[in-house]
């Protein structure tokens, strides 16, 4: 028997299954039920709605990058160090999951008709970029290292002349570099 909270993964998942199939144009709660193999009205007790089921969405996204960014905290060499927080910002963007990217470009495709529900990202971004602002680096420096990452994830996302290795790893080394000084 799935919990409430595996209901909840396998309708994200399903969600982001019938995007990828068949197109942001098909994203309905009936799509979705019928591809979690749950009836509707079990869909609807966990997301009421069609916005409410993209909001999950992106609520998925930040705490999964949120999760992400706490292990390459942990994990960095100088914990706390300045520009720590960079570090772990880069090392978590440029690096992405094959689910974590799947999900991302869905859900950019599906909230591209209703801009709004963006706000919880744009909130959380604003605190990431708080940290990187108060990461005792130059300022300056900490954002070109996000917007520079960013950028990679971006790439990756749409296919848009991504970067393979060895070069992505010599980028991250650079990146990091920069997130020293």
């Amino acid at each position: 028997m799935k919990t409430s909270h595996s209901t909840r993964q396998a309708l994200l998942q399903a969600a982001r299954q019938v995007i990828a199939e068949q197109g942001v144009a098909a994203l309905t709660l009936d799509a979705v039920a019928q591809a979690a193999g749950v009836s509707k009205g079990g869909l609807l007790y966990h997301f009421p709605s069609k916005d409410k089921l993209i909001e999950g969405m992106i609520e998925h996204l930040i705490g999964g990058f949120d999760a992400e960014l706490s292990a390459e905290l942990a994990r960095d060499p100088a914990p706390g160090s300045p520009g720590s927080w960079a570090r772990a910002y880069a090392r978590a963007s440029c690096a992405p999951d094959d689910q974590t990217l799947s999900m991302s470009t869905d859900l950019l495709a599906a909230i591209a008709t209703k801009p709004e529900l963006l706000a919880p990202l744009r909130d959380r971004y604003a605190t990431w970029q708080h940290h990187l602002e108060h990461d005792r680096i130059d300022p300056a420096i900490a954002t070109i290292v996000r917007l520079a990452a960013d950028g990679l994830w971006v790439a990756d996302m749409f296919g848009a002349a991504p970067i393979g290795e060895p070069l992505r790893g010599q980028v991250l080394a650079a990146l990091l570099r920069l997130a020293q000084e």
